[in-house]
């Protein structure tokens, strides 16, 4: 192999274009186990990688030539582009879906042929966790959350967690793929060696920001132990993958006192109407009397104003009035 830590995804498809922006989404995700080979030329191909040792050959239905087999691949893979199976000992991919769901079926496929041990990646950035939560509902929290997401994404890798028990994201995020934060606390605890490329087969992508679908079912999030959610951070810390991590927290969790202490800085977002203050008011005497002095330490109170138009679609959320006030809210985290 050429790599001493990655193995080799060799690409080939006559459709130049094709192959040039799925290597370009490919290398988006700093965290992939291979290095990608591409290659428009199957003679071209079979010429440089004879003498390596292929862990996947993606290769177009067009250009597909059973001469392929010589290089020995650990695994054929055909992007199908007619919807006929012409090869029934080769794996298929649909050529024409979407790219975050090729990678997610590669990821499947090669957790299949690197065992219990996938190789060890480089650690990168240290993580910062930033807080959402208020006791004040319907304070745009989320709105708020997902806009400071984005801004920072623009910049930082960044990854945004929702644990709200109705978190209402489906028309910002219609994803018709099942697995969820659910699935990846499983992961953590059922294949904690697999976990870093069983994240990567969960992980959706908006623009720049990744974000993990939030639980279906809210009723989920009550059964999580503290230990569980603090195991999960962990992981995601020793990853070394994102710069800055948003949780949107809520009530509907164990633990959140101990999340809130784990993160850089906490934003409580609030309105002004004396129920609100009161509630404030009786958080803070709360976090006082269980001795969390320290998360009001890095907690940042904050009164959005009055917003007239609230954006329709998540890419509109980094403008208008709301998005002016978050902007002025990030020297809270770049200091």
């Amino acid at each position: 192999m050429r790599n001493d830590t990655k193995d080799i995804l060799v690409l080939c498809d006559a459709e130049e274009e094709y192959a040039r922006l799925m290597t370009d989404f490919f290398k988006t995700h700093r965290d992939l186990p291979w290095e990608i080979h591409t290659y428009t030329k199957v003679e071209t191909l079979l010429w440089e990688e004879h003498k390596n040792e292929i862990a996947i050959l993606l290769v177009a239905e067009s250009v597909y030539t059973a001469e392929l087999k010589t290089l020995q691949p650990q695994r054929m893979v055909i992007l199908n582009e007619s919807g006929v199976i012409k090869c029934e000992n080769v794996q298929h991919i649909n050529k024409y879906q979407r790219a975050d769901h090729v990678l997610r079926s590669l990821l499947e496929i090669y957790m299949e042929i690197a065992g219990a041990q996938p190789p060890q990646l480089t650690v990168g950035c240290r993580t910062k966790f930033v807080g959402m939560y208020s006791p004040v509902h319907r304070c745009l929290q989320t709105t708020f959350a997902l806009t400071m997401s984005q801004m920072l994404a623009e910049e930082k890798h960044t990854l945004y967690l929702n644990f709200e028990h109705y978190a209402g994201l489906s028309g910002l995020f219609p994803d018709r793929q099942t697995r969820d934060m659910a699935d990846l606390l499983y992961f953590l605890n059922v294949e904690k060696d697999r976990f870093r490329l069983r994240m990567q087969t969960i992980i959706q992508r908006r623009g720049k920001l990744d974000y993990i679908p939030p639980m279906k079912s809210g009723q989920n999030l009550l059964t999580v132990t503290a230990g569980e959610w603090m195991q999960l951070l962990q992981k995601i810390t020793e990853l070394g993958e994102y710069e800055y991590v948003i949780l949107d927290l809520s009530e509907s969790m164990q633990g959140l006192f101990d999340i809130l202490r784990k993160c850089t800085k906490v934003f409580t977002l609030t309105q002004t109407d004396p129920i609100a203050q009161s509630k404030i008011m009786q958080y803070e005497q709360i976090l006082a009397l269980y001795e969390y002095e320290d998360v009001l330490g890095k907690t940042c109170k904050c009164s959005p104003p009055k917003i007239r138009k609230l954006p329709q679609e998540l890419e509109q959320y980094t403008r208008g009035d709301l998005a002016e006030y978050v902007r002025r809210q990030l020297k809270e985290i770049r200091g």
